[in-house]
């Protein structure tokens, strides 16, 4: 006689299912709307970027008016719609980073409920460290931009003309800002590889010697000035975050160490 099978009972560990599965359809009518309403916040938000123009400019001319107080300087544009297109572009830089926190909330509303319950904790952890810290890396390669500016133009004789294409300085001071406030946020790729079991943190570790030369290049390449306390205030930070990263890859290794190890006591008992 044989007996029924006995019900498979789900782990109370397991991790829990994707939402449920909804038609392409509703899929593309969901991600048209949320398209839309970024789209809308972006329109809205450039608009105000176009009348943010000129204290934007006041603070990128700063320098120039430094360098004119010694010889000629100024800025120059090379076309008769030079000037529109420099405010249409910095109306649309303007308007993406205003935006930025409904297209952010529009994407990722739309992504999270396909993902699994730890895939969302690491992705909102990631996002949440992120955004304070390139936030702050910009802020300070805002500060360090007039002072770079400066030294690099006083590598002209005080008998020449210092005359920039607006566009190219423009694009320069973007470029800068963007990124030191990239380099603030490798930290949280780090820990985010190391989440993902592809790093480990005694391999973090073992290379430490290499991540802080490479910090003190990158800070020597972006304060290229002969004040040392420029560089040290941009690769303080960035060590210390990443001693930080360090920190928390070792916390997460040696947790599921523990799992790990407790996991097989209990099946061996």
């Amino acid at each position: 006689m044989t007996s029924a099978a006995a019900p498979t009972v789900a782990s109370p560990r397991a991790e829990a299912p994707r939402s449920a599965a909804m038609p392409v359809a509703a899929h593309l009518d969901e991600a048209t709307r949320r398209a839309v309403r970024a789209a809308v916040a972006l329109a809205v938000c450039a608009l105000a970027g176009w009348f943010l123009y000129e204290p934007v400019m006041d603070l990128v001319r700063a320098p120039i008016a430094q360098i004119a107080a010694e010889r000629n300087a100024s800025l120059n544009f090379d076309s008769v719609t030079g000037a529109f297109d420099l405010r249409l572009r910095v109306a649309l830089i303007a308007g993406f980073v205003l935006s930025s926190p409904v297209w952010l909330y529009e994407l990722f509303a739309f992504v999270l409920p396909g993902l699994t319950r730890r895939e969302r904790r690491y992705v909102l952890g990631s996002v949440g460290a992120a955004v304070p810290l390139f936030a702050a890396g910009c802020a300070t390669g805002l500060l360090l931009f007039p002072h770079m500016v400066s030294v690099l133009a006083g590598f002209a004789s005080s008998d020449d003309s210092t005359i920039l294409d607006a566009g190219a300085y423009i694009d320069f001071a973007l470029k800068i800002v963007i990124a030191t406030g990239l380099a603030f946020v490798l930290p949280v790729v780090l820990v985010v590889v190391n989440l993902a079991g592809i790093v480990s943190a005694r391999a973090l570790a073992r290379s430490w010697r290499y991540a802080v030369v490479a910090i003190v290049l990158f800070s020597a390449l972006a304060t290229p000035s002969a004040d040392v306390m420029s560089m040290f205030v941009v690769a303080v930070p960035m060590t210390a975050l990443y001693a930080a990263a360090l920190a928390i890859a070792a916390l997460h290794d040696r947790a599921l160490a523990r799992a790990s190890a407790s996991e097989e006591t209990s099946c061996s008992a």
